[in-house]
């Protein structure tokens, strides 16, 4: 089946380009030149997103803010933007990746691709449920909750505790789960892991939860058996 995907992007020469790299590449594409038509677009549950962050109306990160408890596929920013802070800014908002630009375009449809095998093999995941007192994991609709209250988690979030809860007690080193999770050589760091993990606590605390993430100090982090 084709994938679709949607790019959001207020240059015009470079979503015609994309778009037409894309369809000879044999995916569907959507193409939205503002931020509101992005978000409009995103309500019909495209496979993959690439959202440039500087636009005029409504800049990359506030679009992702306002789809992402919308959409589940992941969402690939645009930019030319560098900075530490630019891209905690953007993963705290629900980002999976960062393509600076100038990019290959060749480059940018392995990401694409890349990220699709990750969202195929979760769905093809032979894990059903964990249940851990009131803690439940659910890999096949890759939902977590407690005490039957869904806990809202970024796809980041949640593969990091899929990762970590599948298994239990081994150590992840920081490089490790950077290259797991975000697959190819990304802008991802180990400042962006930590805020990733820090905010996936607070969640987690917040609704009840165990410290089932503990962090080997000098090494990584592991999921407490």
């Amino acid at each position: 089946m084709r994938k679709t995907l949607l790019i959001i992007d207020d240059e015009k020469d470079m979503g015609v380009m994309l778009r037409e790299y894309f369809d000879l590449m044999g995916y569907n594409v959507m193409l939205a030149g503002n931020g509101l038509t992005g978000i409009e677009k995103a309500g019909k549950q495209p496979d993959l997103i690439l959202l440039d962050i500087n636009m005029p109306d409504i800049d990359g990160i506030e679009v992702c803010r306002r789809i992402r408890d919308v959409v589940t596929c992941p969402i690939l920013f645009l930019t030319a933007r560098i900075e530490d802070r630019d891209k905690l800014e953007g993963f705290a908002a629900g980002g999976d990746d960062y393509i600076v630009k100038p990019f290959s375009v060749d480059e940018l449809g392995a990401r694409v691709a890349a990220h699709l095998r990750r969202e195929d093999r979760n769905g093809q995941s032979p894990h059903s449920l964990l249940l851990d007192d009131h803690f439940m994991i659910d890999y096949t609709a890759k939902q977590v909750s407690y005490g039957g209250k869904v806990i809202s988690l970024t796809p980041k979030e949640y593969e990091i505790i899929e990762l970590l809860s599948t298994h239990p007690g081994q150590v992840f080193s920081w490089d490790k789960i950077i290259e797991l999770i975000w697959d190819m050589a990304s802008d991802a760091e180990q400042t962006t892991l930590r805020e990733q993990i820090s905010r996936l606590r607070s969640k987690l605390s917040s609704a009840g939860c165990k410290p089932y993430i503990q962090t080997v100090w000098g090494v990584g982090y592991k999921w407490v058996k």
